[in-house]
């Protein structure tokens, strides 16, 4: 593996960290004065969409899809970086980009896995950044953690499909630019293969029988950037039997395939966002003064500041590993470090951010720092996709089958 950058991955960050610089922080206030003013919560302040442009302008847009029919073509191993800088403003930066989740999981289940009228209708105006999505698998009656537990039924009925269950937070929901939702459920709930049970299918918004409850809060905040995570009811929805992606029984591997990457775009935004906590900490450190001295010159923030940047360094080896075996063996030959990092970094990044805020007072719990926010996103991170346990566990049966 060769640790330097390539030349494309060079310019890429050189054009998107003056990008974050002359637009993006600039405009995180502007976008808290704007939403202040909106009608709905769930609608994007103006300076979002003038963000869109000016980095679709640039050539700073879909950078997340490797296919370069409908993305930037790049390799994991190359957009790790642009990743991570992303991180450090994970509420606008990726939208800016059109590269935030659950958009780009979709994107690439469509265009890996769809037809061709369903990447006409819903894949285009993605890539577009016309609309958004939402990704349905999660429910709130069954430890979803474990895929075969999952109770929505897509029921085939002639020319249709009929989608029956109640879902939660399905991440983006709550954005009125959500029109299509990929919805995982089972349509052979008897099946003896229990990962040829289910199937994904594409429920548009706006379906008879869809109804979005309620927007569900994590840690008190309701994440009106990415569109709040909704509790959604399918009530005998009906939709043409063709807006099944890919075959009955094929959900489980598409779902496989749309989090291998996904898990690399976390880790790597998660590692910005350690990042920005790391500068702030060193910023507030040279700036107060307790008990006589600068905080700088107090031991305990020392051990603070070298651990995070030891283990920061620690993180972003370890995923840029992972994005280089994806790229030349393939997701399974990748599987064990694909773990690793999802149970390595979001612990380790919640742990830098909660010294951030420890150094910041009552600030770092404030809204006037973004350590509060950033804690919330990275703590949940330790669930989402999975929880960190389900991965322990396979982790330690690959190793355990060396010796049995």
């Amino acid at each position: 593996m060769d640790f330097a950058f390539d030349a494309r991955t060079e310019e890429l960050r050189a054009k998107l960290l003056a990008f974050m610089d002359e637009y993006v922080y600039p405009a995180e206030a502007v976008a808290e004065e704007q939403r202040a003013e909106l009608a709905s919560p769930w609608d994007t302040p103006a300076v979002v969409e003038e963000l869109k442009a000016e980095a679709r302008r640039q050539g700073l847009w879909n950078l997340f899809l490797p296919d370069a029919e409908y993305g930037a073509g790049l390799t994991n191993l190359q957009y790790a970086p642009l990743a991570e800088i992303t991180g450090r403003s994970p509420q606008l930066a990726p939208t800016a980009l059109n590269c935030a989740a659950p958009d780009t999981g979709n994107m690439e289940v469509l265009s890996q896995f769809g037809d061709e009228r369903q990447k006409k209708q819903w894949l285009e105006p993605l890539l577009a950044g016309e609309i958004r999505s939402a990704f349905a698998m999660t429910e709130p009656e069954v430890a979803s953690s474990d895929a075969t537990n999952i109770t929505t039924y897509i029921e085939r009925e002639g020319d249709e499909y009929v989608v029956t269950g109640r879902k939660w937070y399905i991440s983006g929901a709550m954005n009125p630019d959500c029109k299509i939702f990929i919805v995982m459920g089972k349509t052979d709930p008897d099946g003896t293969d229990i990962r040829r049970q289910q199937s994904m299918i594409l429920v548009p918004r706006d379906t008879s029988g869809v109804t979005v409850r309620r927007a569900m809060k994590v840690f008190g905040y309701e994440d009106h950037y990415h569109g709040g995570h909704a509790e959604v009811i399918f009530d005998h929805a009906r939709v043409p039997a063709s807006n099944l992606i890919g075959e009955e029984g094929g959900g489980f591997a598409i779902a496989q395939a749309r989090l291998g990457p996904g898990r690399i775009h976390h880790c790597m935004r998660l590692i910005g966002m350690a990042e920005r906590a790391i500068e702030l900490m060193c910023r507030r450190a040279v700036s107060r003064t307790a008990f006589g001295k600068a905080l700088a010159q107090q031991g305990v923030v020392h051990n603070w500041i070298a651990d995070a940047r030891v283990t920061v360094e620690q993180l972003r080896l370890l995923v840029l590993k992972t994005a280089w075996l994806m790229d030349t063996v393939g997701n399974r030959g990748a599987h064990t470090e694909i773990q690793s990092i999802k149970i390595a970094t979001p612990r380790a990044v919640v742990d830098i951010i909660d010294r951030a805020i420890q150094l910041h007072g009552a600030g770092g719990v404030s809204q006037d720092f973004p350590l509060a926010e950033l804690y919330a996103g990275a703590r949940t991170l330790m669930i989402a996709d999975g929880p960190d346990e389900v991965h322990q566990r396979s982790l330690a049966r690959r190793e355990l089958k060396k010796y049995l």
